[in-house]
C-alpha cells in the first residue's frame, strides 16, 4: 500500500522561506509532485520532478521554488523562497507515472500541509 506523509508547512511572512518534505512508502514512482489549493481555487500543479531530473514549475512559482528529490529515502521536498501571500494554500505531495512535462495529475496523494504566507 502506498503511502504519502509530509511535513514543513507552517506560517510563515512575506518574503519567508519554507522546506516542504514527503516520504513514500510502499512502492517507488517515476515522478514526484507538489500541487496547492486555496480555498476557492482549483487544485493546481505547483512542481514535478521525474526520476531523470526533469522538472517542470508553474509560472507563478518559476524562479523562488527548487524541487528535489531524494531517490535512496523515496522522497520529494520543496523549497520555497520569496514565499507572497498569494502562496498561501494546502499543499499536497503526489506520485505517478507521467512524465514531469506531461504530468497533470497522481495517482497517490498524501493528506495535505497548510502553508500560510501572513504578516
Amino acid at each position: 500500500q502506498v503511502q504519502l506523509v509530509e511535513s514543513g508547512g507552517g506560517l510563515v511572512q512575506p518574503g519567508g522561506s519554507l522546506r516542504l518534505s514527503c516520504v513514500a512508502s510502499g512502492r517507488t514512482f517515476n515522478t514526484m509532485a507538489w500541487f496547492r489549493q486555496s480555498p476557492g481555487k482549483q487544485r493546481e500543479l505547483v512542481a514535478a520532478m521525474s526520476a531523470g531530473g526533469s522538472t517542470k514549475y508553474v509560472d507563478s512559482v518559476k524562479g523562488r521554488f527548487i524541487i528535489t528529490r531524494d531517490r535512496a529515502k523515496n522522497s520529494v521536498y520543496l523549497q520555497m523562497n520569496s514565499l507572497k501571500p498569494e502562496d498561501t494554500a494546502i499543499y499536497y505531495c503526489t506520485v505517478g507515472w507521467a512524465t514531469a512535462e506531461f504530468f497533470t495529475r497522481g495517482d497517490y496523494w498524501g493528506q495535505g500541509t497548510q502553508v500560510t504566507v501572513s504578516s
